[in-house]
C-alpha cells in the first residue's frame, strides 16, 4: 500500500507521541507530524490536508472527543483513531456514534493491532478521496447535462419556431401560387392539392383526393406510364387537363419531382396552364406558315426564270453571266428549301401532317440515300460503310418522311466530319424495335449541346457546327415522334457523334394515319 499518507499524532505526553512516531517510522510511514497540544493541531489543520489523526482521549486543554469533533469540522473526510484507557471505553463508543471515528484503541496498545488499524484508516481515507473525486465528476457531469438540457430545450424551441415560420411561409407560397401543385403517390393517386389546382380542376378538395391524377390529365399523343417517374425529374408537354365542371380542356405543362421519406415515395407535380402561350404560338406559327407559303410562288417563279436563262432559252449568255445566274438560282433554291422546311415544321406542330404508312425495307432505303449522297461524300473525300444484322428489315412507316430523316442525318455527318473520314450507317432489328445509327468521327458535341440539339434553330452553343437554320434535326424529331419512335445523339467533343432513331415494329397492315 501507499505509505506516503499524511499522519498527525496528538497527545499531551511527549513520550507517547515519540513512541508512536518511532513505531510508524519503522513501518515506513515517513510523513508523520507530532503535537502535544490539541489547539496547535487544529491550527495546523487549517492550512494542511491530513489523511489520518491519532488522538489521545484525556488531555488537559481539550479532551479527544471535542478535539476530533473540531478537526472533523475542518476536514470532514479525515480518518481518526482515538486512544483511550479501559475506563474510557464508553466515551470512545460515544465518539464513534457522534463524530464517526474510524476506530478506538485501548492503552496499552498492541503494536501489530495499531499498525493494522493505521493501514486500514489510510485505506479508508484513500477510498474517500477517490469517492469524492467520482462524486465531483458526477456533479460536474450532472451540471453539464443540466446545462445541455436547458440549451437543448432552447435550441429545440428556437428550431421549432423557425420551422413553424418556414412552414407558414411555405404554406402561404403554395396556397397562393398561381400554378397548380399536386402531391400524389407512386400509384398516381392524389394526396393533396393547393387552391390553384382546385380552380384548374373545377372540383372540391375532397372530390380530388385519391383520384388518379392522369385520368384527369391526359396526353394528346400517348397515355402516361408510371415508368416515366423513374427519372429524377420529369417534364411533360402536350397534356390536357379536363375541367368537368366547365366542360373545358385546358392545355398544361407538368413538372414532376420525387419526394422520398423512410417508408414511401411521393411526387409533387407543378401544373401550369399554357392556354395563352399555346394561342400565342398558334398565331405566330400561322403567321410564319402564311408568310412562307406566300414566298414559295415568287421563289418558284424566280427559279424557273433563271433556268430559262441558264439553258439558253432566252438567248446566249457569256460565262460571267452564267456564273452569276447559277449562283442566284442556287440561293433561290436554298431559300425555297428553307421555306419548305418551315412549312413542314408548322404542319407537324399543328397536327396537320398525314402519315402515309407503308411496309417497306429500310435497309434498301438506307442504301438509296447513301447512293444519292455518295457524290457529296466523295467530294469531301469520305466513304460510306453500311452495316446491317439482316438482309431485309421491313418497317411500317411513312417512307418519304423516314427517307427525309435518314438523308438529314447522313447529310449532317458529311457536313460536320473531317476529310478522309468514314461514315458508318448501321441497321439493327429485334422483336420490338428497328434501330438506325449514323456514326461520324467529326467535331462532336458537348453534353450541353446534345441536350438542346433537337430544339428549333439550335446548332449547339459551345461550338458552331454550321450556318444552317437548325431546323433539320427538329423536323427529324417531329417525324420520328409522330411515328411513336424516339431520336437521340451520343457525342463527345472532337471524338465524333452517333445519331440514332428507333421505330417500333408494327405488324398492322399498311394504312393511312390521319
Amino acid at each position: 500500500m501507499d505509505k506516503s499518507g499524511h499522519i498527525i499524532i496528538v497527545d499531551d505526553e511527549q513520550m507517547v507521541t515519540k513512541t508512536l512516531s518511532m513505531l510508524l517510522g519503522l513501518e515506513g510511514f515517513s510523513n508523520v507530524v507530532l503535537f502535544n497540544a490539541p489547539k496547535d493541531a487544529l491550527e495546523y489543520l487549517k492550512t494542511r490536508e491530513v489523511d489520518l489523526i491519532i488522538s489521545d482521549f484525556i488531555m488537559p486543554e481539550m479532551n479527544g472527543i471535542d478535539f476530533l469533533n473540531s478537526a472533523k469540522k475542518l476536514q470532514n473526510d479525515v480518518s481518526t483513531i482515538l486512544l483511550t484507557g479501559y475506563a474510557d471505553k464508553e466515551n470512545a463508543i460515544r465518539a464513534i456514534n457522534e463524530i464517526g471515528i474510524f476506530k478506538y484503541i485501548e492503552k496499552p496498545w498492541d503494536n501489530t493491532n495499531l499498525i493494522i488499524s493505521v493501514k486500514n484508516a489510510l485505506i479508508q481515507r484513500a477510498l474517500k478521496k477517490e469517492l469524492n473525486i467520482k462524486v465531483k465528476e458526477l456533479e460536474d457531469a450532472n451540471k453539464k447535462l443540466e446545462d445541455y438540457s436547458k440549451n437543448l430545450e432552447n435550441i429545440v424551441e428556437e428550431r421549432t419556431l423557425e420551422l413553424s415560420r418556414a412552414n407558414s411561409k411555405l404554406n402561404a407560397v403554395i396556397s397562393n401560387c398561381a400554378d397548380g401543385i399536386v402531391l400524389f403517390d407512386s400509384e398516381l393517386h392524389i394526396i393533396d392539392v393547393n387552391n390553384a389546382s382546385l380552380t384548374l380542376f373545377g372540383q372540391k378538395k375532397e372530390q380530388l383526393i385519391k383520384k388518379n391524377l392522369f385520368e384527369l390529365i391526359v396526353s394528346e399523343k400517348k397515355q402516361f406510364s408510371i415508368n416515366e417517374l423513374k427519372s429524377k425529374n420529369t417534364f411533360l408537354r402536350n397534356y390536357i387537363l379536363i375541367n368537368y365542371e366547365k366542360d373545358e380542356k385546358i392545355p398544361v405543362e407538368i413538372s414532376i419531382a420525387p419526394i422520398k421519406d423512410e417508408i414511401n415515395n411521393f411526387y409533387v407535380a407543378v401544373i401550369r396552364d399554357v392556354t395563352y402561350q399555346k394561342e400565342t404560338e398558334r398565331l405566330r406559327d400561322d403567321f410564319i406558315a402564311t408568310l412562307t407559303h406566300d414566298l414559295r410562288t415568287p421563289l418558284l417563279a424566280s427559279i424557273s426564270g433563271l433556268e430559262f436563262v441558264l439553258d439558253g432559252s432566252l438567248g446566249e449568255v457569256n460565262q460571267k453571266q452564267f456564273n452569276l445566274f447559277a449562283a442566284m438560282k442556287k440561293s433561290s433554291e436554298d431559300m425555297l428549301g428553307l421555306v419548305n422546311t418551315l412549312l413542314e415544321v408548322y404542319r407537324y406542330e399543328a397536327g396537320k401532317t398525314y402519315l402515309c404508312k407503308t411496309k417497306f425495307d429500310i435497309v434498301d432505303l438506307v442504301n438509296e440515300c447513301a447512293q444519292e449522297l455518295s457524290p457529296l461524300a466523295k467530294k469531301a473525300n469520305m466513304d460510306f460503310k453500311i452495316l446491317s444484322d439482316c438482309k431485309e428489315a421491313y418497317v411500317d412507316a411513312d417512307r418519304n418522311e423516314i427517307r427525309r430523316v435518314v438523308a438529314n442525318l447522313v447529310g449532317n455527318a458529311i457536313k460536320h466530319s473531317q476529310n478522309s473520314s468514314n461514315i458508318q450507317i448501321s441497321i439493327n432489328k429485334n422483336d420490338k424495335i428497328t434501330k438506325i445509327n449514323v456514326k461520324d468521327d467529326g467535331i462532336g458535341l458537348s453534353s450541353e449541346d446534345c441536350e438542346k440539339l433537337f430544339t428549333r434553330f439550335c446548332q449547339g452553343t459551345n461550338q458552331k457546327r454550321s450556318s444552317s437554320t437548325g431546323l433539320g434535326l427538329y423536323l427529324s424529331r417531329q417525324i420520328i415522334e409522330a411515328h411513336n419512335g424516339k431520336i437521340y445523339v451520343n457525342s463527345q467533343l472532337n471524338k465524333g457523334s452517333t445519331f440514332t432513331f428507333e421505330l417500333n415494329n408494327s405488324t398492322s397492315d399498311c394504312k393511312v394515319i390521319l
